[in-house]
């Protein structure tokens, strides 16, 4: 369906409860040919429905916000159909910070969100760049936090925003390749800039972008509030804390809770507001920093 000018949304029929109703992807048409945004994943049905949805034009890159396999799964045999050169942040590593960088060192993994380790770009883009690409000029932001090598591309006023921001959940902060810390700096960076809509990677346009940034700030910052708190009746371990904290969510959906509450724990610690004597993780007990 057509959700702004000149821009198509495609969903694939992946549904769950982490992807929500399925992956967005995003054919934009433009005078001189076709971008694509997030192929999406390796279902023949979605790359016969980009197909119809590009038409005559010719795809002259593809974009993507972030490798994680229901975004970027497509994007091999879409660039062996069209030829089209791949943009990206880079690899699935690249964008961490110096603190996921040594927790992966030392051995934390991921709660299994499907990372592309597979990807790289044809062409990297870094932070702020302008992308000419089909006639259209495409602006390319960083965005860590979801994945460090998270980008969001604006289009005039008009958000891409990948798993950056949506608007039927928060978005899963899994280290090392999610970091709390990198998202609220994130949030704060789009929200320092004026836009008239989103498009995210799930679920629907977000039509008051200002409002939706503010929400997701002051959620993550009331589930840190009630991670202390928690903190200060006894020690725990993130699973515990997810269990106590996240009583509404299905016990299927615990243990990604639980990364996310890691996420806000290293964060914490990095601000010196907990500590552990365990070795930083997803195991450890953590405490309140003593005062």
């Amino acid at each position: 369906m057509q959700v702004a000018a000149g821009v198509w949304r495609i969903r694939a029929d992946n549904p769950s409860p982490m992807t929500g109703s399925g992956t967005n992807s995003y054919v934009l048409i433009g005078p001189e040919g076709a971008v694509v945004i997030d192929p999406g994943p390796a279902l023949p049905a979605h790359l016969a429905a980009l197909r119809a949805a590009l038409g005559a034009s010719p795809v002259r890159a593809v974009l993507l916000t972030h490798p994680h396999l229901d975004h970027s799964s497509l994007v091999p045999a879409l660039k062996a159909e069209t030829g089209a050169q791949v943009y990206g942040f880079g690899t699935a590593q690249a964008g961490r910070s110096a603190v996921m960088t040594r927790l992966a060192d030392a051995g934390l993994r991921g709660g299994g969100e499907g990372v592309d380790t597979a990807f790289a770009p044809d062409a990297t883009v870094g932070d702020g760049e302008m992308l000419h690409l089909a006639g259209l000029q495409i602006g390319a932001i960083h965005t860590p936090g979801h994945m460090g090598a998270h980008l969001c591309f604006a289009l005039g006023d008009v958000l891409f925003s990948g798993d950056h921001v949506m608007g039927w959940a928060s978005t899963l902060i899994s280290p090392p390749d999610g970091d709390m810390a990198q998202y609220m700096a994130s949030l704060a960076k789009l929200a320092a800039r004026r836009w008239q809509q989103f498009l995210p990677g799930h679920g629907e346009a977000i039509a008051d972008p200002a409002a939706r940034l503010a929400e997701l700030a002051a959620h993550r910052r009331a589930r840190e509030a009630a991670i202390v708190g928690a903190l200060r009746h006894a020690p725990a371990r993130p699973a515990e804390l997810a269990a106590q904290l996240y009583t509404d969510t299905a016990p299927a959906l615990l243990p990604a809770a639980a990364r996310n509450i890691l996420a806000h724990l290293i964060d914490l610690h990095g601000r010196n507001i907990v500590t552990t004597q365990d070795p930083l993780g997803a195991e450890a007990i953590f405490k309140i920093m003593p005062a």
